[in-house]
């Protein structure tokens, strides 16, 4: 279980760094951006470890609070679940 979780949050992750470096060079070539809410949402599903990778490595989207703010929130919140989770699982 563990193991399918793990591959589950490196795929996302994966993803919504991939999907935060396409919306910088897009934002730079002035092409048809991703919306906020889907950057925002592959971090909710499980991303959020890439969208703050990205976020880094682009230097996307720092300036907006809803990011600085929201993703690194997000993060937190899945690991204290992961944790709550864990400690359940072998109590």
């Amino acid at each position: 279980m563990l193991l399918y979780f793990s591959c589950y949050v490196a795929v996302m992750s994966v993803i919504a760094f991939f999907m935060y470096g396409a919306d910088k060079m897009f934002a730079v070539k002035d092409m048809r951006r991703i919306s906020e809410a889907v950057l925002l949402l592959i971090a909710l599903v499980g991303g959020s470890i890439g969208a703050l990778f990205g976020m880094i490595v682009f230097r996307h989207k720092t300036r907006h609070l809803k990011f600085q703010i929201g993703v690194p929130v997000i993060l937190v919140c899945q690991l204290i679940a992961v944790g709550y989770i864990w400690i359940q699982l072998n109590s």
